[in-house]
């Protein structure tokens, strides 16, 4: 079981990048996939999950509106769009698998595999 974040990149405030997590060795449909970031001084923090079964997606306060979470089943990945990024966005991103998101979606306790980190970096 694998999870691999790709996309991160250099970009100017305002800008958009697009964030992908792929999988090897299970199907992402079957798992509630969540986005974290991980920024210099600061805790992880979750931001963004898509359940499993029916697609709820859930993000943190500081990326609504500007961050949206989907799947692709057919490159079986799960995407990040994000659009009008700040500087305090700069992190690394991270993706992770658990069974559901809902109550406390957040813990990074609920998610059992990670993946490697992709650098998202926004200038100003």
């Amino acid at each position: 079981v694998q999870l691999q974040a790709s996309g991160g990149g250099l970009v100017q405030a305002g800008g958009s990048l697009r964030l992908s997590c792929a999988a090897s060795g299970f199907t992402l449909d079957y798992y509630a996939i969540g986005w974290f970031r991980l920024a210099p001084g600061k805790e992880r923090e979750g931001v963004s999950c898509i359940s499993s079964i029916g697609g709820s997606t859930y993000y943190v306060d500081s990326v609504k509106g500007r961050f949206t979470i989907s799947r692709d089943n057919a490159k079986n990945t799960v995407d990040l769009q994000m659009n009008s990024l700040k500087p305090e966005d700069t992190a690394v991103y991270y993706c992770a698998k658990s069974f559901a998101c809902g109550y406390r979606w957040w813990a990074v306790m609920k998610y059992d595999h990670w993946g490697q980190g992709t650098l998202v970096t926004v200038s100003s």
